[in-house]
Parts: C-alpha cells; structure tokens; sequence
C-alpha cells in the first residue's frame, strides 16, 4: 500500500493531531443532563457532542474517561455542566482541559440561577469556545499518526468470516504502516488467549494477555452470564468458542506489540489488545453495558476512527470519533443499507474477496481521516455511555519495546 498516504488534521498543544474538530459539552452528573442536552440540541451544530458521566458517587476511573475523552485529539474545546453537589472533581477536570490547550469554560446550575439560566448561559459558552477552538491550526498528518479502534456488535454467524476478517485485513495494512490499531473485549475473545499468546512480541506480554483472558472468564463466570447475547444465537451463532474465533479475526495477524487499558494511550504504532474487564472480584455489574461503552474506552486510547462490525445490524455510532459501519450479513445490508458504509456480505455471495473489502475498509478511514462524514455521522448518531469501573496500573510487561526488524 501507498504509506505516503496524508491529509491535514487539527495540531494540538500536546503534539498529538486530530481528525475531527469538535467540542464537547459534558454533564459531571446525571442531574445536569438535561440541560447539557438541551444546550448541545439548541447549539444545532454537528460538531457539537454531548458527553458525560451520570454517577454521584467518586470513581476515578470515570475522571480518567473524563479527562481523556474531553482532551482527545478530535475535541477542540469543552463545556462542563454541573449540578453544584455531585463528587466529580470539577474544577481539576477543567484545568486539566485548559492545560491541554483546549478552551473550557464550567457552569454550575446551583449557583448559574437554574435550567433556564444554564441553558442560555451554555449556548454563549459553546459559541465563546467554538471561535477560539476554530483558530486551530492544520498540519499534514500521516497514516502512521492515526489509531483506528475496532469492535463487533449485533454478531451473527456470518461476522466472523466476511467482516471481522476483512477489518483484519485493514488492521495488518495499517500495521504495516505503522499506524496504531486497537481490538478489544477480552470477555469475547475467552479460548483465544493461547494464539494471542503466542503473537506477543515478548514471553512476558504472553503471560499478561493469557491472564487478563483469565480474568474475564472468572469475571463473566461470577457474573452468571457470558459475552453471549439471545441476538447472537438467533443469528446462527452456536457456541462462545464460535463467537470467540469470530471476534478474534478483527486482529488480523500481525504481531501483538501491548496489552492496554481504558485510557492507556499506545506509545508507538503497532497492534494492542485493550483489556475492558475491570480489576479485582466483579463489583460493578457486567463489564460493558452496550457495545457504545466499550467504544469510547476505545476512543479514551486515542482512537481517531472506530471499525464496527455487525452482522445482525446496528445502527449506532459515538459522540467525538466517528464510526465505520461494516456489515457482515449480506441480507442484513439490503435491509439497512442506509446506516452501513460497507457491505461485507459480498464476500459471502461471491461478489469480492477478503483481500478487496479489506482494502475497500482501508479506503474507507483514509477517506473519513480526511473529512468525509462517515455515515453515522451524518445520520447525527453522537451515542456516548460510562459507567463505574475499576483498573490497576498496567505494568511493563504490557508495553514491551517493540523489536523493529
């Protein structure tokens, strides 16, 4: 492939560059939700995307979301809503945002004089931001800058042989590139871990990739209920083995070069397995409530572009990294066309080969890296979603040096 291959991105103060430009308008509880809302609807702008965390009790895995999504490489500026009384630190959030280079501004509805007040006071915030987030300089920006994330959701019995392999195709070019690619859920990826195991570029990131598959399969097993939804079995999947293997194809097969966490940023370019599965005994409930969650612990790692597959058909996308549909089931394409941008299911009746909607998906980031609107982005799907978690620091096994040939 062409690894010449640039467009112009958006530089940012901490030398990393983005794709999209937006700003973020944030509520630090479910009780400014509402007005964030109403702010990001009446504001009537594209790049304009509500985001948020809805508890009232601490979690500093939330702030760490928080603080990474507000300060990705595609968000050009932030609002943040608060209630007045929840235990979201605030005022650190802000000035972690403004050191990053970013305009922000903070309203509080308790001291703002209420949803009316806030409200108006929001939208001239958004406009304050919005010019100084639009003197953002434009640089050239390589393939080998970008992180590309990839996910499954909706999965029947023909992801795992058109769209998950054909990502995997996509994936090994962007390697070869050295951009940085990103699979995930390790809860889906349960028998696996020996292959992964023996992709890691070191013997100690195999032992952490083997554990962290442990720790997901004792995690779902107290749990009671597997990575296995009624969806997936209507739709020919037999087994979590069978859905496993699927999964695991998104990865392709280049060498595995880390094991990360959410909001673990991969120091170079290269192929990392995000681990989703929260440390220690299960306290939170199930380790992702939706797919929409585990695609913006995608993006808290940086992730510029997102890679969804379905089979079944799903139709959303996420608020700051715009989404890629690429549809498995040619049957399912025919039905919901308009909310795929790649149909996957030619592969299964013959019409290309894995090779060609590999690159096809390829054609598909550069293209949306550019500036093309994906399609769920302009269809306006801006899902976000985050819940309590709990992670230790990874280790230095998890990021061995990678061995440059």
């Amino acid at each position: 492939m062409n690894t010449a291959v640039s467009f112009q991105g958006y530089a940012r103060q901490d030398g990393r560059k983005g794709i999209r430009n937006v700003l973020v308008v944030a509520y630090l509880v479910e009780c400014a939700h509402h007005v964030s809302r109403k702010i990001v609807t009446l504001a009537n702008d594209m790049d304009v995307h509500l985001i948020g965390f809805p508890g009232c009790y601490p979690n500093q895995y939330a702030y760490e979301m928080m603080r990474a999504v507000s300060t990705h490489p595609n968000v050009g500026g932030a609002l943040l809503i608060s209630l007045g009384c929840e235990s979201m630190n605030r005022d650190k959030l802000l000035k972690e945002i403004r050191a990053s280079g970013r305009p922000a501004e903070l309203l509080v509805i308790q001291e703002a004089g209420g949803t009316k007040a806030t409200i108006e006071a929001g939208l001239a915030a958004v406009a304050r931001i919005k010019v100084e987030a639009d003197k953002t300089p434009r640089v050239p920006m390589a393939l080998s800058e970008l992180i590309v994330g990839t996910i499954c959701g909706g999965s029947d019995g023909t992801s795992g042989i058109s769209a998950n392999p054909a990502v995997g195709r996509c994936f090994d070019a962007l390697v070869e590139a050295n951009a940085t690619c990103i699979f995930e859920e390790t809860g889906e990826l349960i028998g696996c871990e020996t292959i992964m195991a023996d992709r890691a570029i070191t013997p100690e990131l195999g032992e952490q990739i083997e554990a962290c598959v442990a720790k997901a399969e004792h995690y779902y097993r107290v749990m009671g209920f597997g990575s296995f939804a009624p969806g997936n079995a209507d739709g020919g999947l037999t087994t979590m083995e069978e859905k496993s293997m699927g999964a695991y194809s998104k990865s392709g097969s280049s060498p595995i070069s880390g094991l990360i966490k959410p909001g673990d940023i991969p120091p170079t370019g290269g192929l990392y397995l995000l681990d989703v599965v929260p440390d220690g005994e299960p306290r939170f409930g199930f380790p992702n409530i939706s797919d929409n969650a585990e695609i913006i612990e995608l993006i808290a790692c940086g992730s510029h572009v997102i890679l969804f597959t379905t089979g079944r058909g799903s139709v959303v996308g996420s608020a700051i990294s715009p989404v890629i549909k690429v549809c498995a089931n040619p049957e399912t394409y025919r039905r919901l066309s308009e909310d795929m941008d790649v149909n996957a299911g030619r592969i299964l009746e013959g019409e290309a080969t894995l090779d060609e909607v590999g690159a096809e998906i390829l054609q598909n980031v550069i293209d949306v890296a550019s500036g093309k609107r994906s399609v769920s982005e302009e269809l306006g799907h801006q899902e976000f979603i985050l819940t309590y978690k709990s992670f230790e620091p990874i280790g230095p096994s998890c990021l061995p040096v990678r061995q440059i040939a």
